[in-house]
């Protein structure tokens, strides 16, 4: 099986030794996506909704130069910084995943980069 790193500018460039996503034979993996504004690549801070907003059009972006869109996921994983979040986060998600809805982790963990509400990754099936 042959590996094939996936970029776009439209998403924030990675800020550590990793790729925005990769193609593992009809998988793809993302990493885990912030509220970065792709081309200033500055935080955006803010609500939990606005957070939750930039980082679902991050991983969108990040979908799209895959060829794909929010319909071929099958799994994300949600990591939230406070579990309170969990009901506003939602409200935003549940915009990007009207139909098809995929498997899915939410937790709560310590901190987040940059000091982030919300991150989100996602692997997706190419048909």
């Amino acid at each position: 099986m042959t590996k094939q790193a996936i970029h776009t500018d439209e998403a924030p460039a990675a800020i550590g030794p990793y790729q925005q996503a990769i193609r593992a034979g009809q998988f793809v993996f993302t990493s885990g996506q912030i509220a970065l504004d792709p081309q200033s690549g500055e935080f955006l801070e803010g609500e939990i909704e606005e957070e939750t907003e930039r980082t679902l059009k991050n991983l969108g972006a990040i979908l799209k130069a895959a060829g794909l869109g929010f319909e071929n996921v099958v799994k994300v994983t949600v990591y939230l910084d406070d579990m309170n979040y969990f009901t506003r986060m939602n409200a935003v998600y549940e915009k990007y995943f009207a139909t098809g809805k995929p498997a899915r982790a939410c937790v709560q963990v310590a901190a987040l980069p940059k000091g982030a509400k919300v991150e989100m990754d996602a692997i997706a099936l190419a048909d």
